[in-house]
């Protein structure tokens, strides 16, 4: 069956590479609509030579409509995926809002896809944009030895923020190359260029910060391990797109690091590359790119079965739009 499709929140930076995507893909269309804020209506967008506009999000514009890709605030999700949901949609959803919800399935299709068997909402929750890169890399390496434990500290781009965060950057790195003054931030919560940041999200009770929380918790529903150790810091760096993992592993049981090469090399969602020939992965192999690049794969001769390991994304595209698109490719091949 070809769906009849709506993306929601189109005029986004992640509703735009989802347009992008479905393109790039050659996703099996019947329809589209494309749907945004009302400060967006009347704007018109361009898909595979054709030209439409865009409409408001309201309940009625989800009549018909088999497939929903949205990507708007929690605050819109909450209140328009379940309408687009009761109207008889599938809805694929960006959002934080769905992940954790028992009854919502949280999905890599590199990963999970058997959780798209069941959706008793209506609703496909698509994850952190750190967590999809790392369980796509933690599966094959699971699947040889359990593993126990792990540790992760990540490298995440300006584009985190979305384009409020690139425009701080920007002017931020434009100032400094004068000689001037960073302008003061709008989006980051101190001065990215030149600096990190490890406290550009809300920090919870807990001591950790959101942001490390949705990747703790996200990870360990995406590979149906609750009981999985996982400890993350998470930092922006001066970086525009793509995020980097530094990733410790501790297994119960022997790997070696030929096995774990050997098993992400055919891992699919990965490229691995070799460090015996020069090769790191850094964002930029990455962006633009939706796999997830792994290299720097070594023995961590601190703990009986440890291994680290180094990877890059591209959180826009497989971080966001791109593991969507995927997801909406098993719901409907």
């Amino acid at each position: 069956m070809l769906p009849n499709v709506a993306v929601v929140g189109a005029t986004g930076a992640v509703g735009e590479l989802i347009r992008q995507v479905l393109q790039e893909r050659d996703f099996p269309i019947k329809s589209i609509k494309f749907l945004a804020s009302p400060k967006s209506a009347g704007r018109t967008v361009t898909f595979r030579g054709t030209t439409y506009p865009v409409e408001p999000i309201r309940a009625d514009a989800f009549n018909g409509v088999d497939l929903v890709l949205s990507s708007t605030p929690s605050s819109i999700s909450k209140e328009f995926s379940p309408i687009a949901a009761r109207a008889g949609a599938t809805v694929v959803d960006n959002s934080s809002a769905w992940r954790m919800d028992p009854e919502v399935p949280l999905v890599v299709p590199e990963v999970n896809p058997e959780a798209l068997k069941h959706i008793p909402k209506g609703i496909v929750a698509n994850p952190n944009c750190v967590a999809i890169p790392l369980t796509v890399a933690l599966k094959p390496l699971h699947n040889i030895a359990r593993i126990k434990r792990v540790v992760v500290a990540t490298y995440q781009s300006s584009s985190g923020k979305g384009a409020k965060g690139l425009q701080d950057f920007d002017a931020q790195l434009a100032a400094l190359g004068k000689g001037l003054p960073a302008p003061a931030p709008t989006a980051h919560k101190g001065q990215l260029a030149g600096n990190v940041i490890t406290l550009d999200w809300t920090l919870d009770p807990n001591g950790y910060t959101e942001e490390e929380n949705k990747v703790i918790n996200e990870t360990r529903k995406i590979m149906n391990e609750a009981g999985l150790g996982i400890s993350v810091t998470c930092v922006r760096v001066p970086v525009r797109v793509s995020h980097s993992e530094a990733v410790n592993i501790e297994f119960e049981s022997p790997i070696s690091v030929e096995q774990a090469r050997a098993a992400l090399s055919k891992a699919p969602g990965v490229v691995l590359m070799d460090e015996s020939k020069g090769q790191a992965p850094q964002p930029i192999h990455a962006e633009g790119h939706d796999e997830v690049f792994v290299g720097r794969v070594r023995r961590d001769a601190s703990v009986p079965h440890g291994l680290n390991l180094w990877l890059v994304a591209d959180n826009l595209r497989k971080g966001a739009a791109s593991n969507a698109v995927q997801i909406a490719e098993v719901l409907f091949k």
